[in-house]
């Protein structure tokens, strides 16, 4: 009797001992399969991910050439000078409203309203709206304070503040639109709080919309300001200036063509027409 109490915690132990090892031999020989197959997937995946992105590039890279060689940029058949020229000969300057979005930005609305405010355009055709929704009253009354040092230097700055954030910015600027005092504006731009535009924008930007009635939306490029700072910045801005140089253009010339083909084959219809692509 004590020889087959003893005897029976063996025979058990034994029997757990095989079956640990027969499952863990089946997960063994499954692994190897399971494993070889779901690589072979995710690099069959890699790979068609790769040729597809070199196709994109391989052809992004001959349309860009297409243009660099013969000139047909969407801009050059703009008569861009002589509407400058006639624009200061006839003194028929178009009143711009400037809009600056802020939220809370201590650390740059001096100079995105000092950068505003210093462009290069007729004092009386121009209005810099500051549209603040920041949280913080005193970071208000030093915005406001800011535009009220300008409109002392003969800028005619407007400071709109919300007591609500009714869609954010883009609430921000709906309001904005809505004031009696732009209703005379022909043109808008507008700036995002950190964003500093050389003084020469508008004269860079507003003749490609007085050449073309039908163009709705000039596109400016833009860069970092310290992108000497250090290694990643200056990486930032390599990325930034492939995306504008040629993305971009390449996505310009292409829609180009698509419009011309789709013009030629669907006519406007009730007064709607495809407007010219063109960036600036």
């Amino acid at each position: 009797m004590q020889k087959f109490i003893f005897q029976g915690p063996e025979v058990l132990n034994v029997s757990g001992n095989a079956t640990s090892n027969l499952s863990r031999h089946v997960l063994k020989s499954l692994q190897a399969p399971v494993l070889v197959t779901v690589l072979h997937a995710a690099l069959a995946l890699c790979t068609w991910m790769s040729v597809m992105l070199f196709i994109e590039r391989v052809y992004m890279a001959i349309v860009i050439l297409y243009v660099k060689l013969f000139r047909k940029k969407g801009h050059t058949k703009y008569n861009l000078d002589a509407r400058k020229e006639d624009l200061e000969l006839n003194k028929s300057y178009p009143k711009v409203l400037i809009q600056i979005p802020m939220y809370n930005e201590k650390e740059v609305y001096k100079l995105s309203i000092g950068a505003a405010c210093g462009l290069s355009w007729p004092s009386d055709c121009l209005i810099v709206q500051v549209l603040d929704d920041s949280t913080n009253e005193g970071l208000r009354e030093l915005v406001e304070l800011e535009c009220y040092k300008w409109i002392e230097k003969g800028v005619n700055v407007k400071y709109e503040a919300r007591n609500n954030h009714n869609g954010y910015k883009a609430g921000a600027l709906r309001e904005g639109l809505r004031k009696q005092y732009i209703e005379d504006c022909d043109f808008v731009a507008i700036f995002d709080a950190d964003f500093q535009p050389d003084k020469d924008f508008l004269w860079r930007t507003i003749p490609f919309l007085l050449e073309n009635p039908e163009l709705g939306l000039v596109q400016a490029r833009w860069k970092f300001v310290n992108a000497d700072e250090c290694l990643m910045t200056r990486l930032q801005e390599m990325s930034l200036d492939y995306h504008f140089c040629v993305e971009q253009e390449w996505f310009s010339c292409v829609n180009e063509i698509r419009f011309k083909i789709f013009s030629q084959s669907y006519p406007p219809r009730d007064g709607w027409s495809l407007a010219d692509s063109s960036y600036s």
